[in-house]
């Protein structure tokens, strides 16, 4: 009998909650053209009930997102999935190179990039990988800015100021 496809999709994703010091982190993992890949980062409530990693990548990325957690001159190396327009890749791409330790206004990847600063934002809220391309990175003109399209105070803004600090940004 051959197996049902609520199955083999069940096999072939996994999504898990660990802990993280400002709440939770959920790892989506699923494969890929044959083989296994990240394809999410999620940044969750400290109410979100865990959920252990089940899977080879899934217990990697939590390894190296604890890692991070107690060393940010941690260097992620995950096989993540190709996502996002070309617009979105070329502004993560841009992000990625801002250095540990340092900020860029929307305005100015904007320019590096021959964008405007509201496209960088609406890429930077579409990012499926937080953390690892961190856009948390990019700031306001004015300030922090919004995060993950969050643009007042709560939990994402709470997330982004945490980050900065850890990574002595603030």
């Amino acid at each position: 009998m051959a197996p049902s496809k609520k199955s083999s999709l069940a096999k072939s994703a996994d999504y898990c909650v660990i802990e993280a010091p400002f709440g939770r982190l959920g790892i989506l993992t699923e494969i890929v053209d044959g083989s296994l890949m990240l394809s999410k980062v999620d940044y969750l409530s400290a109410n979100t009930p865990l959920s252990p990693p089940q899977n080879q990548l899934a217990k990697e990325v939590a390894k190296q997102c604890k890692a991070y957690f107690k060393d940010p001159h941690f260097q992620f190396d995950l096989p993540m999935k190709q996502l996002g327009t070309a617009h979105q890749q070329k502004v993560w791409k841009r992000i990625r190179e801002i250095p540990l330790g340092q900020s860029r206004t929307y305005g100015e990847v904007a320019k590096a990039i021959r964008s405007g600063p509201r496209a960088v934002g609406t890429a930077c809220g579409a990012n499926p990988y937080p953390l690892i391309t961190p856009c948390h990175r990019v700031l306001s003109a004015q300030g922090i800015g919004g995060f993950m399209k969050e643009n007042i105070p709560g939990l994402y803004r709470e997330i982004k100021t945490w980050l900065l600090r850890h990574e002595g940004v603030l």
